[in-house]
């Protein structure tokens, strides 16, 4: 084969580390000081050491430093300063704050929000619909208390809950929480931003209906699942239109009992009742969304399958099994550094022309990692110096 239509001056790993501006990793740097006490391991090489981890699934301590020690020469592509032994990598795990990581996270979401957004959505409610879930990571050690009684041998498993909200129109979270894995989820729903634009998805699992009385009061739009053994008294049933007849079966007002302590408040809700023909089963919705047609509602639902979607995805392309410490700030920083490489991905999945699977773009850039293979083109045309070589074979077979 002739010279590489593809080739660059930088690895693919560098110019994945290329999308993250120096300047926001500097301004995160000074304003969360994270590098104070910190002679040679700075926050830039801890970031690039553990973006590292997740783009190549290392699954321990031992395995990034050795990996890391052959990249001698090929670090001028991202600025990498100091390559870390595997103890002074599990004392920056343990030590520095998660804060600084969270920070470069909010800040490249900023940066890349409204490229990866899509406005479709947006355009038909009218309202930025946003998806509130949560996803449990099992941890081998009881760091953080898991659910469920203790086994026979005494020994138990802890867990990491991962609250997470996504715009519906992107594919990456806007915010992440964490908690011990017993903790029950509606004790979330106050974290999250009332806004008269904005409209909250999420399952049955987190129905509060203190939570409903804050949402309605603060004219914040909500839809969710009403539970099996809701208690409520039926108000008055609406009148269901033509257009939408075959999968709205009910549509109707009802009242709940709002407990605060000793008092206790009426508030009014709507429910609509919706049969999926695809899966063949009725679904009970519950919303605070008085004036939206009543398919919307079903349909906004469906919208939260997104974020299982995406919990799917980090799981199954990310090095989220194995933690390389064990403590609550190693993991936490690891889960950030995951999320960086989920969004750097979006990107180039973004900006690609072509179709790529998710799974199949981490793939190719786990295995190609330190080649110097210039990125977009050979997305876009991976097949084009197979064909360039097809051919000149071909012509000089002619001879």
């Amino acid at each position: 084969m002739g010279k590489n239509s593809h080739f660059s001056t930088k690895s693919v790993f560098g110019q994945l580390i290329s999308l993250i501006d120096d300047s926001l990793i500097k301004r995160e740097v000074k304003k969360s000081n994270s590098d104070r006490y910190t002679k040679r391991f700075k926050t830039k090489d801890h970031l690039i050491s553990m973006l590292f981890c997740s783009f190549s699934k290392c699954t321990s301590l031992r395995e990034v430093s050795g990996a890391m020690l052959g990249l001698s020469g090929k670090t001028s592509g991202f600025q990498l300063n100091h390559i870390p032994k595997r103890s002074t990598l599990s004392d920056a795990n343990r030590k520095r704050d998660v804060l600084v990581f969270e920070n470069i996270y909010h800040g490249l979401l900023r940066q890349y929000g409204e490229f990866l957004s899509d406005s479709r959505i947006k355009s038909v409610i009218k309202k930025q619909v946003k998806i509130f879930d949560s996803t449990t990571i099992s941890l081998f050690k009881d760091i953080l208390e898991g659910v469920g009684r203790k086994p026979k041998t005494g020994k138990k498993k802890g867990g990491i809950k991962v609250h997470t909200v996504v715009n519906a129109d992107e594919v990456v979270p806007s915010l992440v929480w964490f908690s011990e894995a017993k903790k029950h989820d509606h004790q979330f729903l106050d974290k999250l931003k009332c806004d008269k634009d904005t409209v909250y998805v999420f399952d049955k699992g987190y129905n509060d209906y203190k939570a409903f009385a804050h949402f309605t009061a603060h004219k914040t739009g909500f839809v969710t699942r009403i539970k099996d053994n809701a208690s409520y008294i039926n108000i008055e049933e609406l009148d269901i239109e033509e257009p939408i007849h075959s999968g709205v079966l009910k549509d109707e007002i009802i009242e709940v009992d709002v407990k605060n302590g000793t008092a206790c408040s009426k508030l009014r809700l709507r429910k609509v009742v919706f049969y999926d023909r695809v899966n063949k089963r009725e679904f009970e919705f519950l919303t605070n969304l008085f004036d939206m047609r009543a398919d919307l509602i079903a349909a906004l639902y469906k919208i939260r399958w997104q974020i299982e979607l995406l919990f799917k995805q980090l799981k199954q392309n990310f090095p989220l099994k194995y933690f390389l410490g064990d403590n609550e700030n190693a993991i936490k920083i690891q889960i950030y550094c995951v999320l960086i490489v989920n969004l750097l991905l979006a990107v180039i999945k973004k900006r690609l022309k072509r179709h790529w699977a998710f799974s199949n773009l981490v793939s190719f850039c786990k295995i190609h990692l330190f080649n110097y293979i210039n990125l977009m083109k050979f997305l876009e045309n991976p097949e084009k110096d197979w064909i360039i070589e097809r051919n000149q074979t071909e012509q000089l077979a002619l001879f």
